[in-house]
């Protein structure tokens, strides 16, 4: 178990090398643009590239792909796993190409007909250029997760650096140009392109040293047969995932410039935690659930989903309860620059709060759904994510007529709280060992660490704000001494009420550090 650890270790280090560098790409971006139109025409355009890629990239495929990969991985070895991948990807490569083509087609008839008002031509103009971004992302996704069951994880959990860092040399080159807004978005556009070029030349690199060579096998198999069947329920429940998204910031553009921005900005501040931890553990723990399956080992299942869990609820928990808490003092001192005005971060900061609140159940969601494909049952995730994409449409149209933008997030939390539970049910119901009873203890430890720390930042919040000063030093003393005082006192608690992982990871670091 030290090794998943390790690995984890990796996973998260390089998560949050590239959340970091994601936050300073944002940064840079609503200090650039601001809330204003652009920006939002921007986040929608680059929605849809997004969507297919969690669609058919690090979506339902690669879900479909990673049990179906140890399957052949344990009985044919790497060159029988290696051709059936070779098989994926030029299937994928085909759907692809006539995708993105039709894709840019439908965007430029859109974008130059007289029927969209101003801001949703625009919208559809940068969606245009956006469209290539998906071939790169969606084929590094799946060449990624093959590095993963090859039990290599660095280098596919690093390549978003290089998004971030394309993106931002594209921004600071617009900038040294040209600075109005309307060329400055056409920089990013190019940005996100050659940083999704990027994205997949490293992992492929990595991949063939590992033996692999890309071929177009055009011909079938057995395991192929099984992927597919895999696969299509999968993607109906991907895409009723992706499609909550997409609704969400539709309504939101429909309300005003700037609905999408302070949405955007809000649940990428939340998906920082979400993505460092959770999608670290998730992407760790996915490969070993499947292998215990494959090798009949109920127990070892067990075991493993309920150590996963635990560690995302122990981290997850508290993330949320300092979004909640200390929203306003992040968003200022983060983003209360350039363009980006102090009604832009009041706008934000219920947002932020709502976000928080619902990061447990987003993360709980995210590992429920992992342990469902990996017993290869895709048709789950599809009924609960159809039930989710009802309770987002009935209250985002509800709750925004009285809240605006807080209202889709209010029904974003909604519908992620009815999918945690009703996939942890499903779960529990099949192995009585993963039921609510045995993560109990656990829960309730967490819980009260997590009160109790959320007590003591908005003391101290409350404290700094007495000083009076400037807003922006204001801000940065509070997170200065709110965020680590509050992990003092949360991971002190733990230890005196003996959470288990925590004893795990310290006995991780005491093993694994001599080593280095």
């Amino acid at each position: 178990m030290l090794q998943n650890f390790k690995n984890i270790a990796v996973v998260s280090l390089s998560t949050v090398g590239s959340r970091l560098l994601g936050l300073l790409r944002d940064i840079l971006i609503f200090a650039a643009l601001g809330a204003s139109l652009w920006n939002s025409a921007f986040i929608l355009a680059f929605t849809l590239p997004n969507l297919f890629r969690r669609l058919l990239g690090e979506g339902a495929l690669s879900s479909a792909i990673v049990p179906v990969f140890s399957d052949v991985l344990e009985r044919d070895g790497r060159n029988g796993a290696f051709r059936f991948f070779n098989q994926v990807l030029a299937r994928l490569l085909l759907a692809l190409v006539i995708i993105i083509s039709l894709g840019m087609l439908l965007m430029a008839w859109a974008a130059g007909s007289d029927f969209l008002p101003g801001r949703w031509s625009m919208g559809a103009e940068l969606a245009v250029w956006l469209m290539p971004y998906m071939l790169f992302i969606c084929l590094a996704a799946i060449i990624s997760a093959g590095l993963n069951l090859v039990g290599r994880f660095a280098v596919a959990a690093s390549t978003p650096i290089l998004l971030n860092l394309a993106m931002i040399g594209a921004l600071a080159a617009g900038l040294c140009l040209d600075s109005d807004a309307a060329r400055l978005v056409y920089w990013l556009c190019g940005g996100v392109l050659f940083g999704g070029l990027l994205q997949l030349l490293l992992p492929a690199i990595d991949l063939m040293r590992q033996g692999w060579r890309p071929r177009l096998e055009s011909e079938g198999g057995a395991a192929l047969t099984e992927l597919w069947q895999l696969f299509l329920p999968g993607l109906m429940g991907a895409a009723i995932l992706q499609i909550n998204t997409l609704i969400s910031r539709l309504l939101a553009y429909s309300l005003d410039e700037s609905a999408v921005s302070v949405l955007y900005l809000a649940s990428r501040l939340m998906e920082l935690p979400l993505g460092v931890f959770t999608i670290a553990v998730a992407t760790v723990f996915f490969p070993l659930l499947a292998k215990a399956l494959s090798n009949h080992d109920e127990t070892a299942f067990s075991a493993a989903f309920l150590k996963g869990l635990r560690l995302i609820v122990g981290i997850s928990l508290p993330a949320g309860i300092g979004l909640f808490v200390l929203g306003e003092p992040i968003i200022e001192l983060l983003f209360f620059w350039g363009a980006f005005e102090q009604a832009d971060v009041l706008a934000t900061v219920p947002l932020l709060a709502i976000y928080g609140l619902g990061l447990p159940f987003y993360s709980a969601a995210t590992f429920a759904t992992r342990g469902l494909h990996a017993s290869k049952d895709m048709r789950t995730p599809v009924r609960v994510a159809a039930y989710c994409l009802l309770i987002n449409l009935f209250f985002g149209l509800l709750l925004m007529q009285f809240w605006d933008a807080a209202g889709l997030a209010a029904a974003n939390v909604l519908a992620a709280f009815a999918q945690s539970w009703l996939l942890w049910r499903t779960l529990s119901s099949r192995r009585p060992a993963i039921s609510y009873r045995a993560l109990r203890p656990a829960l309730f430890k967490v819980l009260l660490a997590g009160v109790s720390m959320g007590l003591f930042c908005a003391f101290a919040w409350s404290f700094m704000v007495g000083f009076e000063l400037n807003d922006k030093l204001s801000a940065a003393l509070s997170v200065t001494v709110c965020v680590p005082g509050g992990a003092i006192v949360y991971f002190t608690l733990l230890y005196l009420l003996r959470f288990e992982e925590l004893a795990t990871l310290k006995a991780m670091l005491l093993n694994y550090m001599p080593k280095r």
